[in-house]
């Protein structure tokens, strides 16, 4: 079974429903319940949506839509060496360097997120959640 890990723009489109977005991760994240796929965020995913979904809806509402969305996911924790790997590399945004690297080190199959130009130089296959879902 295929390991992805799902950016924080996908999990944000999925929880939000981004217009425009939010069919595509919903689909993706069906197969995660259906068990067909293996989906795995970052630590840092975690705490960036919580940082959002507390800004829109309040601490408490926040932390049950996380809390309902957790058993669709397995969360991946980041350590010394990923940080170090992120801080050295040429990626523009540290956040993008840490799920790639956070991949990387955790033998993922694909990334998956909204922002692929982000993920140029990856050597993993980088998809949008509609590219996935067409494959």
């Amino acid at each position: 079974m295929e390991k992805l890990l799902v950016d924080t723009n996908i999990i944000l489109d999925l929880l939000a429903k981004r217009e425009g977005f939010y069919k595509d991760a919903q689909l993706l994240f069906t197969l995660a319940d259906q068990k067909k796929v293996v989906l795995f965020i970052s630590a840092l995913s975690v705490a960036n949506v919580n940082y959002i979904l507390t800004k829109v809806h309040g601490k408490d509402a926040a932390r049950k839509i996380l809390i309902q969305f957790k058993v669709l996911v397995e969360v991946l924790s980041f350590d010394d060496k990923i940080t170090e790997l992120a801080l050295a590399s040429d990626f523009i945004d540290l956040e993008d360097a840490i799920q790639y690297y956070t991949a990387l080190e955790n033998g993922m199959n694909i990334i998956i997120t909204r922002n692929k130009k982000d993920f140029k130089n990856s050597a993993l296959p980088v998809l949008t959640a509609g590219e996935y879902i067409s494959k």
